[in-house]
């Protein structure tokens, strides 16, 4: 069996590549994150926008276009077809901080539904502000810091309901 790669285009066209017609593309990396794609004559500028290795989904400007994009891989597929979860993120019942900092807005309250990607506060470390997304789906059980309170590394910032 030949590994290949199911790529789902906006949630609505499918294609299956093979490791083979992969590297028969007519592709070049023109910048960072930049490339140039010839396919049947035709010329193809692309752009990768956004990418989330862990969801395999990126945005990617074909021709100035938007498109969503995700890559299932074959490990991926196997996983998928048996009916197990590929993402541990899911299980997350905790978010603690990933690095030292100040805690400057918080967007939820406990007992507040919340969904994958939400906003839930904003963390400045190294004079960045950094937005910490939840995770998952799921109920604020507890915040365990407050606007303008200074947080260590791994400190508990927010639990999830079960």
């Amino acid at each position: 069996m030949e590994e290949s790669y199911r790529i789902r285009v906006d949630d609505s066209l499918d294609f299956q590549l093979a490791k083979k017609d992969i590297s028969a593309l007519d592709l070049i990396k023109t910048g960072n994150a930049n490339f140039h794609l010839l396919k049947n004559g035709v010329s193809y500028h692309l752009k990768i926008l956004k990418s989330d290795f862990t969801s395999r989904s990126y945005t990617v400007s074909v021709n100035g276009n938007e498109h969503n994009v995700t890559i299932n891989d074959p490990l991926g597929a196997l996983i998928e077809q048996m009916g197990f979860a590929s993402n541990g993120s899911k299980n997350i019942d905790s978010i603690m901080a990933p690095m030292p900092g100040l805690i400057l807005d918080i967007f939820t309250k406990v007992g507040q539904e919340v969904r994958e990607e939400d906003q839930l506060l904003v963390l400045e470390a190294m004079k960045m502000e950094n937005i910490i997304t939840s995770p998952r789906n799921g109920i604020i059980k507890k915040i365990a810091v407050k606007q303008g309170e200074a947080v260590d590394k791994k400190q508990l910032l927010i639990e999830f309901e079960q």
